[in-house]
């Protein structure tokens, strides 16, 4: 058995979870937690700990939440800690490069995409949105540059049509778990060698805006439906309804019975032309899509099947 590691691990979201208890399962040492500071959260704007903050607790772990890396008392604090390693998994604060020196072997990041494509903030999204084939996870020996550190281990995962950002990121989480442990071990016995990014390939995946979440209906089907499930959980893709954003959790393209009764009635993108059991059928700049599950202001989601029952729909333009 490999030796154990003191651990440092940096991370905030849901997405670092599964790779901290990974290592929290291991024989490595999580000697400390980095997080962001609470934030207020919630209809009651309570400060709120996060998921990685939680989890760091329950096992007893020190944590640590200063509001930035760059602070001299920070940085003392961090390397007085005296770690072999440093995880970073979707931590949210930049790392100056004396932090990166800290640790014996450096810091790791668990970046969520087949690097060099998709860096920075959306990787997940980006990719769904553009009709990637695949995603994945890249575990990188981290730089000063944004996700531009050598990549040590790559776990590649299709992206299926029914994928959501959601889906994808849990199956994303459960992948950065396989592949840092592979890493570390890898590390350890020397068996990894680093392979540099190729810059010619590199693409990036921007923050992602509410502003974006507004459905353009005189844009392609597919480009309608990769934007609803790239853009779920959030920040949810959405439809004037009276006067009042009509969100759109899920939809697909028509079934082969679908195409031919619905197909000849392309009319006005945004038109509802048919309502079936399966959900709302909507023109778009080409061919008409299957709305499946929509949340109408101040209620919860529904099936568009049941939304439509109360609602007199078809020749409503959207």
């Amino acid at each position: 058995m490999s030796q154990a590691l003191r651990i440092i691990f940096a991370g905030t979201p849901d997405f670092s979870v599964a790779p901290l208890k990974a290592l929290l399962n291991s024989q490595h040492e999580v000697i400390a937690v980095y997080t962001q500071p609470d934030r207020p959260a919630g209809r009651g704007r309570k400060l709120t700990a996060s998921p990685v903050k939680q989890v760091a607790l329950e096992h007893n772990i020190s944590v640590y939440q200063p509001e930035s890396l760059k602070d001299g008392d920070a940085q003392k604090n961090l390397n007085d800690l005296n770690a072999d390693i440093m995880i970073v998994v979707a931590y949210g604060l930049i790392l100056p490069q004396v932090v990166l020196d800290m640790p014996k072997m450096g810091c790791l990041n668990i970046h969520a995409s087949l690097l060099p494509r998709w860096r920075g903030a959306a990787p997940i999204q980006r990719a769904i949105e553009s009709g990637d084939p695949q995603s994945g996870v890249t575990i990188m020996q981290m730089n000063a540059g944004l996700d531009t550190g050598d990549m040590l281990y790559k776990l590649a995962t299709d992206i299926t049509p029914e994928d959501s950002a959601q889906t994808l990121h849990d199956r994303l989480s459960d992948l950065g778990c396989e592949a840092l442990m592979a890493t570390i071990e890898g590390l350890q016995n020397k068996s990894i060698v680093p392979e540099k990014q190729n810059e010619d390939l590199v693409t990036y995946a921007e923050k992602m805006h509410k502003e974006e979440a507004l459905i353009q209906w005189n844009q392609p089907a597919l480009k309608i439906i990769r934007k609803i499930q790239a853009f779920n959980p959030w920040p949810v893709a959405h439809t004037p309804f009276q006067d009042k954003p009509l969100r759109v959790w899920q939809a697909r393209q028509l079934n082969t019975e679908e195409q031919a009764k619905f197909n000849d009635q392309q009319k006005l993108p945004g038109l509802v032309i048919g309502l079936t059991k399966q959900g709302l059928i909507v023109a778009t700049g080409d061919q008409p899509i299957c709305l499946q599950q929509v949340q109408p202001a101040g209620k919860k989601a529904m099936s568009a099947y049941d939304f439509a029952q109360s609602r007199d729909l078809i020749g409503y333009q959207f």
